[in-house]
């Protein structure tokens, strides 16, 4: 089976996907959403991609002439904001591949990137991490997230000292800012070891989102780092956390991969994503849903880690998420 993936370049992601696709017995060939992963290029596609329209379109000329000769079994795009590639180019790409099944499955929220809504007439299933897409939109089916191999190992482990307390690594949107940095002021208190990694793609997006985000609006540069963690440094930090802090973006209410990945790697959460109670794997003494104040009384601070059902907790996996959207 062939199987052409476009989706964002980011942390491990493609990697881990494409080594279970390859188990699967799926030979796959992979492009990068965007046409680099430069610094700039990154910021520029987020704020307005017109501005670099014709380098988006020599890259998408270079992906067409390495597959337009290729006939695929599936088309696979996973789709966020870093998304730089145009209706027209999907529907070139869907006129090429006329016998391929198209899946689209969306990893951020419609409402910060309406746009996609276009794209969905040419693909022949359209999935979400976000129940309010599926809502609002016709013929779309929910999937949550996933964990990788790399967190069930790390689950695995029976760790009693752990190097930090809690721990977030995610990229600075604007309310995630604001409330991790709440919550670490709360914690700060009783919990001490604390490691908070705010990404931004470039300084330039950091410029941006202070004039434009009044959550930002005393955002210090230095509080930001510019360069994501690899796939191995993030895995050592929730190795060594006891627990992990997640924020839903904004207009969002679908579970983050931090979310799932500290379900994955067995750590208790805090999260602000109060939805989180209605899936099957909500524990009280696991997940701590965040309004505006910690309460350090709450049980949820005294007792340990307690494991879910097995059935329940296999159903997040990598290999269980592939198999659903490629059914």
């Amino acid at each position: 089976m062939q199987l052409l993936l476009i989706m964002p370049n980011f942390f491990d992601y493609p990697e881990l996907i494409i080594d279970e696709l390859n188990n699967m017995g799926y030979e796959v060939d992979f492009f990068d959403d965007r046409p680099s992963t430069n610094a700039f290029v990154k910021a520029v596609i987020r704020v307005n991609r017109n501005i670099i329209n014709i380098y988006i379109k020599r890259y998408f000329n270079y992906i067409m002439n390495k597959v337009k000769s290729k006939q695929y079994d599936i088309v696979f795009l996973i789709s966020g904001q870093s998304l730089s590639l145009s209706e027209e180019m999907i529907a070139c790409i869907k006129k090429n591949q006329r016998n391929a099944k198209f899946i689209l499955y969306q990893w951020d929220s419609q409402a910060n990137f309406p746009y996609i809504k276009n794209f969905h007439k040419y693909f022949d299933k359209c999935y979400s991490f976000d129940k309010n897409d599926v809502k609002t939109t016709p013929n779309m089916e929910f999937l949550p997230l996933f964990y990788s191999k790399i967190y069930e190992k790390i689950g695995e482990k029976n760790i009693e000292e752990y190097k930090y307390d809690f721990c977030f690594v995610g990229t600075a949107h604007p309310q995630k800012y604001k409330f991790i940095n709440l919550m670490c002021e709360q914690l700060k208190p009783i919990y001490k070891k604390q490691f908070i990694y705010f990404y931004f793609p470039s300084p330039i997006v950091f410029l941006y989102r202070k004039i434009m985000n009044k959550e930002m609006k005393n955002a210090k540069y230095r509080e930001f780092h510019y360069t994501p963690l690899t796939g191995n440094e993030m895995n050592c930090i929730y190795e060594s956390s006891r627990c992990v802090l997640d924020s839903a973006q904004s207009g969002q209410v679908g579970l983050t991969m931090r979310a799932i990945e500290a379900l994955g790697a067995k750590k208790k959460l805090i999260t602000t994503n109060e939805d989180i109670v209605n899936y099957d794997f909500y524990r009280p003494e696991n997940i701590y849903v965040y309004k505006d104040r910690i309460n350090l009384d709450n049980p949820f601070f005294k007792q340990k880690y307690t494991e879910i059902n097995s059935n329940i907790y296999e159903k997040y996996s990598l290999k269980s998420w592939l198999k659903e959207l490629l059914k």
